[in-house]
């Protein structure tokens, strides 16, 4: 569902760590999405902050299929999406 979900709003999403930070910071976002795959230091700052500033955030198991479903040809560790 997750993959499906991105796809879908790709005109929404922030891909990447230090951007997905930062929006989440400025209250950009309404939903957080981690590859489990990914180094768990670089997505521990995420899941913690979401947990912090209580934005849904959903676990995949894949960094090369959660790129894909961004639309790009390397994986990503997080992707956040963007309020409406």
């Amino acid at each position: 569902m997750s993959y499906e979900k991105v796809t879908q709003v790709q005109s929404r999403i922030i891909i990447g760590t230090k951007q997905t930070l930062k929006a989440m910071n400025n209250g950009e976002i309404s939903e957080v999405l981690i590859a489990e795959d990914a180094d768990q230091y670089i997505t521990e700052s995420v899941a913690s902050l979401a947990e912090e500033l209580d934005i849904p955030c959903e676990w995949v198991d894949s960094m090369k299929r959660l790129g894909a479903a961004c639309g790009i040809e390397v994986g990503a560790s997080t992707v956040a999406i963007k309020r409406l």
